[in-house]
Parts: C-alpha cells; structure tokens; sequence
C-alpha cells in the first residue's frame, strides 16, 4: 500500500503560497525517498527540527532569542559548542570546549580552562576572549546566570575567570553548558554591554532598554561553528536544511557522519517522513496512534525522561479573578489529569504526582518524607472544585460559573497548533474546563508564535512547559515560569508573561519567589539547597502559579538499519539524558559511539 503523504495546513500555505519554494520542498522529498538506499555511502544522518526560514529565521542563534534557525534545538551544539555537557546518570560533566573546571570556594571564583588547538569555522582559534564575549552578551539578554556572578576575565588565552557574587554549585551549569560564540561576530556587543553596565546603568535604563532591543535585532549572514557540523546555508527551504562536516571543528575525527539533513516542520509535517522511514530520529510528541503506526513499521521507540511536562498558564493579568489561589486549586481538581496525559501522549504522558513544580522522579531525592507528606495530591474531585469556588463568591448559573461580580468566568485555553501532544493537552483541558462550568474554548496558535505571545501576555490561559530538562536541581525546574515566563525575563520581549507577583502569602507565612528560588540552586551546601527547594515546593503546591498537567516521557523515534548502525539499549545510562538538554543523539555523535550502518 502506498503511504499518504500528510502535509498541514500550515505547510499547505507556506507551500503553495510560496511559489518555487513549494515546488522545492516537493523536490526534496523526492530527493530524500531516494536517500533512503543509497545514502550510506555519505554517511548522511536524518533528524527533524521545525524552524523558520530567512529572512524571519535568522543564525542570531544565542539563548534567548525567537526565530533562531537551530538555536533553540539539541543540533546546536553539533554547530557551536558549550565547555561541557552533563551526564545524567553519573551526574558529572563531559568536557568539549573545556578540558577543565574549578570552583574556588575561598576566592569565589570559578574558572574555566579551554582546550587549545581548537579552531573556529571561519580559521580563528577558540579562545577565552570567545567565553568572556559570550558571557557579556548573555548579560544584554538578561541571562539568569548573571545573578550569580558580578564579573567575567580572561587571564590568559585559554582561562575564564568567573567572579562569583553568589557562591553556588547550580552556577556550575551556566558556565559549562551554555555555547559559546565567536568574538569575531559579538565582540562590538559585549563592549558595549561592559560600558553600559561600568557606568553605573542597567537594562532598565533607557540605554539599557536600547541596547537589549538592538541586540535582539542583530542578524549575522551565517553562524561561525566550533563543533563538527557547520550550516549550509544555501540548503535552506521551507523543507529542509543540511549540516556539512566541519573539518576543523571538535570532535570531526570521531563523527561517524558527514552530513545531517533536518527535516522543517512539526509533529504533521514530520510524521509521514518517519512513516517512509526518511528520518532517523525525532523527539517530537507524537500522539499514541502514530506511535503503534511506527512501531507496526519496524520502528524502535525510545522513551528518555524529559523532566518536564505540560502545564496550564494563567495570564493573571487578564484574568485576575484567578489571582487567588483557591481559584487555581479549583481547576486542578476539576481537571482529570490522568486523561490529559492520556489523551496526548499516552503512557508517555503521565499524570503529576506530587504538584510541586519539578520532576516527580526528583521529588524524592530533594524533600524529606515529611514534606513529601505535606504536599497536596489534587485528585481530581468536583465536589473540592466547587466548594473552594463558592468560597470565593462564585456561583454556577444555570451550567455556568460566574464569578463574584457577576461575570461569567470565559476564557480561550491557547495551545502549539502545530504541537500534536500540546494541541491534545490545549483541547481536553479545555473540553474538561467547559464540561465544569466555564465558557473555554481551544485556541491553535502557530508554535512560532506561541512564545511570543506567553511573553508579551497576549493570552487569557495557555498551553506551555512545566518543569525543566537543563539540570536536576529543581532550581531550573522553578525558574521555567516563574522566571523565563515571568517578568521580568519576559521584558525581551516587550511584556510580563503570567504576571504573577513574585512576593505572595502562603499558610505557613510570606515567600518571596526570587529569593527562594536563587536560594534553592544557591551556595555549595546541598542540605541548606534542599530546605530552600522544600519551601519552594510547598509553596508551588499551594500557590499553584501554573497548574501541572502530565509529566512527559519521550516518543522519539530510533530507525536503526537504514542510516544508522543501532541506538543503545534502553538501558543505557546515556538514555537518561533528556532529549531537550545534554541531548544523548548529540552526545553519542561527539563520543563516536553513534555509527552509520
């Protein structure tokens, strides 16, 4: 039987609304149909990565940006590489960039030394200057990790000094796992970012507010690569784009493969490419139906831990009436979380457990049973949903909740269009929000968008991560919403994100998030850590700024045979490696240990 191609209605207008662009797209797939026997002898590997075209899309390809071509992705760091990566089941890093760290608790600094030789794609050498460069830049976009430092050197060619104003091993991961770029492209930005900030003014200030609006707009023609892989940036369409070896770059002498082909588009677009097996390897949330269609296929599944999940967002801004939190612990259990899972991603999609705004799988590990014991479950029950609601003045009238003032509670519950899990979560919840009472609807926004929109608070409730695959300590796991969706992160991009006062009241007496939350990655004490996440978690449990939904397992699919040799068991202590950070496919390329069949 033939396979039907499946093109979505997204790709349907980028195609045929773009002339000799569509054609090209059909072009390459009918290029990649016959890659599938007789790419070998290229050692070609086929991955999959929605991004956007030039010129929206753009090689400003550092954190915190929109619209990066593959900046936002694992391939990344095949293209421009961190000091290290991090191994989660020996808990230690790898190094890359660096053959070593050292954190000097007396003098309150952390240092990093560089391997020397290393060369960037344009025939510099990679140097420290590169890492002071990077470091400056990240303080225009305002990079959390600068909370933790007040300054950056290089003492010599190859060493960074970090000066550490906040003593922590959670700084650890901003200085080992973040890329970095070449002087030769940012250098201008971090001198002015160094003269901003030596006079005495911040991103508040007018110049400040300049500075971060000019430097979000720069768009280099290409990005200078320290790794294996450079872009070509001729092959970029709306289907496709390749990765050519880069000869000089780490690790080019163990890669088993010499070119990487990622396929544009999300879970519709990709699917039917997995399906005529043209992609080797995909990380996108592919709903249950699709998973026993590729597993009917020969197809091995690979189920990593994520460490996050989705979650319901509140724009409290727009919807203050949910700035209490009986309000919000109403709709936790009013919502069957069990069936969101369900729903969109199977038995990926697990129900959370504990509520406490990082992995279950780590709960036991930071609190003690005691406080483990204190957190609230939110088994889903009406009854408890209409008691705390009613305590609050709301009243159902007729099938409908109106709120203290008389007003019907109606919102629009946004989602990633073109996300297949997310757009699942956006629709049950929804369905399930409307069944309760409210007047919610479903709203598909283009994933494109949807982070702009959380940033700059163009939503009433939305669809978005929970939890974090950047690190264990739970401290990342707090700052996903409360800092990157929050303000003043959020201030990027022109907005305030949730809107949630960081300063709130809890039963057990005021917390101040930003406090607690810094506090729970800060200092090298791992028991004053832990009591910092316990007040953090308890809190969340509480307060429930956004609602946890499911705790996400990978449905990623592993051809083996075709282009690719054989993944590892699952087993493997590398595929506890969350397949958004420290990606083990990226890890096992630089380790030599992924071969081409």
């Amino acid at each position: 039987m033939t396979e039907k191609v499946v093109i979505s209605r997204r790709r349907a207008l980028q195609l045929f609304g773009a002339g000799a662009a569509g054609m090209a797209f059909l072009a390459a797939c009918g290029k990649s149909e016959q890659a599938t026997s007789s790419s070998n002898s290229g050692k070609e590997f086929h991955g999959a990565w929605p991004f956007q075209v030039p010129p929206k899309g753009h090689f400003h390809e550092m954190e915190g940006m929109v619209d990066m071509i593959v900046g936002d992705g694992p391939y990344i760091d095949l293209v421009v590489l961190p000091p290290a990566m991090y191994l989660w089941k020996e808990q230690k890093y790898e190094g890359l960039l660096a053959e070593s760290w050292a954190l000097d608790a007396a003098a309150k600094t952390y240092t990093v030394k560089l391997r020397s030789g290393l060369k960037w794609s344009d025939g510099k050498p990679v140097t420290s200057k590169d890492m002071v460069t990077t470091w400056w830049c990240y303080r225009i976009l305002r990079n959390v990790g600068w909370n933790y430092i007040s300054d950056v050197k290089a003492t010599d060619e190859q060493t960074v000094v970090f000066t550490l104003s906040n003593p922590s091993t959670v700084f650890e991961r901003y200085a080992l796992r973040k890329q970095v770029f070449s002087d030769a492209v940012y250098g201008e930005w971090a001198a002015k970012a160094q003269a901003l900030f030596g006079a005495g003014k911040d991103l508040d200030s007018a110049e400040g507010k300049k500075l971060n609006t000019d430097f979000q707009t720069l768009r280099p023609d290409d990005v200078t690569a320290s790794g294996p892989f450079k872009i070509d940036t001729k092959s970029i369409n709306n289907a496709q784009l390749t990765l050519v070896k880069n000869d000089t770059g780490y690790a080019a002498d163990k890669v088993d493969f010499n070119k990487i082909v990622l396929y544009n588009g999300e879970t519709p677009d990709v699917t039917p490419l997995v399906l005529a097996k043209n992609v080797d390897y995909a990380t996108h949330g592919f709903p249950p139906a699709t998973v026993k269609e590729f597993t009917s296929k020969g197809i091995r599944i690979l189920k990593p831990p994520v460490y996050s999940g989705a979650a319901l967002y509140i724009n409290f801004a727009k919807m203050p009436g949910f700035k209490d939190p009986k309000a919000r612990q109403a709709l936790a259990y009013a919502l069957q979380r069990d069936q969101v899972g369900q729903v969109s991603l199977g038995d990926s999609g697990q129900p959370v457990k504990y509520m406490a705004g990082f992995s279950d799988l780590s709960v036991p590990q930071w609190l003690t049973a005691a406080d483990v014991g204190k957190l609230l479950p939110y088994e889903h029950s009406e009854q408890k949903a209409v008691e705390l609601l009613t305590s609050l003045g709301w009243k159902k009238e007729g099938s409908g909740w109106v709120g203290a003032d008389g007003k019907p509670i109606e919102f629009e519950v946004s989602y990633h269009a073109e996300y297949a899990d997310y757009s699942a979560t956006g629709q049950n919840v929804a369905q399930q929000l409307a069944a309760f009472g409210f007047k919610a609807a479903g709203r598909g926004v283009t994933y494109s968008q949807m982070d702009v929109d959380l940033y700059k608070g163009n939503y009433q409730m939305a669809i978005q991560t929970w939890g974090s695959s950047k690190h264990p300590n739970p401290h990342f796991a707090f700052a996903q919403p409360l800092f990157t969706y929050n303000y003043p992160v959020a201030a990027n991009q022109g907005g305030r994100g949730i809107d949630f006062d960081l300063k709130q009241t809890t039963s057990s007496g005021p917390i101040d998030f930003k406090e607690a939350i810094d506090a729970a990655g800060a200092g090298l004490d791992e028991a004053a850590q832990k009591a910092s996440v316990a007040k953090v978690a308890l809190a969340f449990n509480e307060l429930l700024p956004v609602v946890p939904l499911y705790e996400r397992y990978g449905n990623n699919p592993g051809l083996e045979g075709t282009r690719v040799k054989a993944w590892p068991a699952d087993d493997d202590p590398i595929m506890l490696n969350a397949p958004y950070a420290d990606n083990f496919t990226v890890l096992l390329m630089l380790q030599g240990r992924l071969k081409a069949a």
